[in-house]
């Protein structure tokens, strides 16, 4: 299939914005500068349609190309719409995945473009990473005037690749002259704190706050030792500088999308960055926002951390679920009778459950495969209206926006009644980090007891001696990050829950 690609220019232009706002990468991609977020128009505030899924499966449930589909279609009904989607990472391209550009006639494009080092934003991102790493080990190499204590070091290395070999490695052999031997390891670039950061960023000046507050390790009074003490953060901006901005593309059928940062969900918050959904806010009647992983992490951690800190309240929520998916959590591999369809919607069931805990209105969209039967899907439309749940077929991977009309008709109908953004958080920031921990896992994963270990208590203790206990505000001012990954990880360690 060969897709016509209209020059970025034109794309532009549906929004309205000017070359002066505009860093073109070719002729189908441009960088949209951050000055845009200033460029509100009176009474202009769009509706942000978050697009989340039921636990996934090898199989994929099609998260980004229904994403783009609806917002072909809302296009298709006049109205003026940008997907704002994350940047896909190289592991997962070169992996099971294959891409995340959508397919069919739902995708963004340049695909191949975008799948592979796009505007280079993940390069940067890895090298800023490696360059606050390299710092570390220079400046224990060159006297250890910090005085790190190099077993508790947190800053690991990355690179946008998934190798198994590196995640647990020594640094620093073959004598002095190599630096100091000690434990570290590679993280993909998607799990990258500087990932994480930088798509919840809000402009340049709050990312080099973000930067400086990350902490990289301990000292050896069990003092932290923050990214600016190592006097780095102005080189790693440089390197930041061009990635910060987000990049504006098209779909298959014109419809802007920006596309830009892509933290995961199951390390990081798992959606495009803040900026991007700023300055779409500012453009267009509706943003429909790809969540990652299923809605017990991707959208859990939206409203949990994205929103609680952006104010970005989604107006409504969709669902979705396949056959394959429900009949895989029916407990039977390979098995796709109706029966064991039946037996999976407990699945589905939970996480519309879940979602009206977050207060926001959801309409189930039913992605479908030509493989799927009209008994298959009817049963979870029947279920779907038992529930009381609105339920939409799609069909976007085959028809495009036209797969979509349906969902996106139900979306609008839901999402335009004035005072519909009433989603609010499980947890508030006040809680304390136990709190949080018991209302998620409660709340969310259906765990009846939480238990948690003398070890992970006294983590936990001390993260909030350290000021870390009201994340993601330190003493309720600046912005921070979780201490480093390997800490942030041992959290889990030594707790354990108990479903009901």
């Amino acid at each position: 299939m060969t897709d016509e690609i209209l020059p970025i220019r034109k794309i532009a232009d549906k929004l309205g914005i000017a070359d002066e706002y505009l860093d073109y990468y070719g002729p189908h991609t441009a960088k949209l500068k951050l000055s845009l977020m200033d460029q509100t128009k009176p009474g202009q505030r769009g509706k942000l349609i978050m697009v989340t899924a039921i636990t996934p499966t090898s199989y994929g449930e099609g998260k980004t190309v229904v994403s783009i589909g609806l917002a072909q279609a809302l296009d298709r009904l006049g109205k003026k719409v940008i997907a704002t989607l994350r940047e896909p990472s190289l592991g997962p391209v070169f992996g099971v995945k294959g891409g995340a550009t959508g397919g069919g006639k739902s995708r963004v494009l340049p695909s191949e473009k975008i799948n592979l080092h796009f505007t280079g934003d993940f390069h940067a991102i890895t090298t800023a990473h490696n360059l606050l790493a390299a710092a570390i080990d220079s400046h224990i190499h060159n006297g250890n005037e910090l005085r790190f204590d190099v077993d508790s070091i947190f800053w690991p290395r990355a690179m946008d690749m998934n190798d198994r070999a590196l995640r647990h490695i020594v640094v620093g052999l073959g004598g002095k002259i190599n630096g100091v031997p000690r434990e570290t390891g590679f993280v993909i670039t998607a799990a990258s704190e500087i990932m994480a950061i930088m798509g919840l960023a809000t402009s340049r000046e709050d990312l080099r706050k973000r930067i400086n507050s990350i902490v990289v390790g301990f000292n050896l009074e069990g003092q932290i030792i923050r990214a600016s003490d190592l006097n780095v953060t102005g080189s790693m901006m440089v390197l930041l500088n061009d990635a910060i901005q987000p990049n504006l593309v098209q779909t298959t059928e014109h419809t802007p999308a920006f596309v830009h940062t892509g933290p995961f969900a199951n390390i990081a918050h798992g959606t495009s960055s803040v900026i991007s959904q700023k300055i779409a806010f500012n453009m267009a009647d509706y943003i429909v926002n790809e969540s990652g992983f299923g809605a017990d992490l991707g959208a859990e951690k939206f409203f949990d951390i994205v929103m609680t800190q952006t104010g970005h309240k989604p107006a409504a929520a969709v669902l979705i679920a396949t056959v394959r998916a429900l009949a895989s959590h029916g407990g039977v591999p390979g098995d796709l009778s109706v029966e064991a369809v039946k037996r999976g919607l407990v699945n589905l069931a939970t996480h519309l459950e879940n979602m009206k805990k977050f207060k926001v209105p959801v309409v189930a969209a039913l992605n479908r495969f030509t493989t799927d039967t009209p008994e298959q899907l009817n049963v979870i439309k029947q279920f779907c209206e038992e529930s009381g749940v609105e339920s939409a077929l799609v069909d976007v991977f085959e028809k495009g926006g036209e797969g979509a009309i349906e969902l996106a008709e139900k979306i609008m109908r839901i999402a335009d009644p004035v005072g519909a953004e009433t989603a609010s958080p499980i947890y508030q920031l006040t809680d304390s980090l136990e709190t949080k921990i018991e209302k998620v896992a409660k709340e969310i994963y259906g765990a009846g007891i939480v238990y948690i270990e003398a070890g992970a208590r006294k983590k936990l203790k001390k993260f909030t001696d350290l000021g870390y206990g009201q994340l993601p505000h330190l003493h309720g001012e600046n912005p921070i990050v979780p201490v480093g990954q390997s800490q942030a990880s041992g959290c889990t360690e030594g707790i354990h829950t108990d479903r009901q």
